[in-house]
């Protein structure tokens, strides 16, 4: 069960100034424009991803897909779960909001992969061993903290 997949690549958190409905609302779309451009989508062709074109309810909610994942559960201002799979990998991706104070929450970001095989591990070392897959998700969570300001 992916739930349960090592190596964990990484988690990264921002905080940001946003309360539960603005948060939900910068995630979506922040999501749902960074992963439907074309680039993507032939990306997660290319890797013969399960999910491959952005489909289902907007905003994202439980079964809604983007290229390379699909919704598993989706908890409005509070987690967003993603999950996919393809030729290399099978992997998630949890959007966490934590309330920290007064107009102040903390934005996570977990991911979590396996990637079985001789070709699994040399994707591995490509995508997260040159530090890519990190360099990305902070800019993610950057581009989601600047919508919600």
């Amino acid at each position: 069960m992916l739930a349960q997949a090592e190596p964990r690549p990484g988690s990264v958190s921002t905080r940001c100034p946003v309360r539960g409905g603005n948060f939900r609302r910068s995630l979506v779309e922040t999501l749902d424009r960074s992963f439907s451009r074309p680039a993507m989508a032939g990306y997660a062709g290319l890797v013969r991803a399960a999910d491959r074109t952005a489909s289902g309810p907007r905003p994202l909610a439980e079964g809604s897909t983007l290229p390379g994942f699909r919704v598993v559960a989706a908890i409005p201002g509070r987690e967003l779960v993603l999950q996919g799979r393809h030729r290399f990998s099978s992997y998630a991706l949890i959007f966490r909001l934590e309330h920290v104070g007064p107009g102040r929450s903390r934005l996570g970001a977990e991911s979590r992969a396996a990637f079985p095989g001789l070709i699994g591990g040399l994707y591995r070392r490509l995508v997260i061993g040159t530090g890519g897959h990190l360099i990305g998700m902070r800019r993610l969570l950057a581009a989601i903290r600047r919508r919600s300001e």
